[in-house]
């Protein structure tokens, strides 16, 4: 009986995406249209071209982000817990979320 509950949710759930999809395709047809209507085909290659760009900048700057997160909180963070372990009788998993916690502090003040 619990597995056709399921089922059920997972029937709606999907008619949901699959109306919400339409929705947007309708949307951006409709987009697509205007442009062509109003600029021809030479500007929806140029609103493909903006929009590929908007989309490359972004992604390079969520990209340096993860980048700068690995270099000045992970990195250090595991280096430190991992020294630690020499040095003071807790374990690496004990300290990693104290080093974690001080690398994060430290970028706060920092700027």
């Amino acid at each position: 009986m619990k597995s056709f509950d399921l089922l059920n949710q997972v029937h709606e759930i999907v008619d949901k995406a699959s109306n919400q999809a339409a929705e947007y395709s309708g949307v951006l047809g409709s987009i697509k249209g205007f442009i062509v209507e109003h600029f021809g085909t030479n500007g929806l290659y140029a609103a493909y071209l903006v929009l590929a760009v908007f989309v490359l900048v972004i992604v390079s700057r969520l990209a340096k982000i993860t980048l700068s997160t690995l270099k000045y909180l992970v990195i250090p963070a595991v280096a430190l817990a991992f020294l630690a372990t020499f040095f003071l009788p807790y374990s690496f998993v004990a300290l990693l979320p104290i080093t974690v916690t001080f690398c994060s502090l430290f970028l706060l003040f920092k700027g």
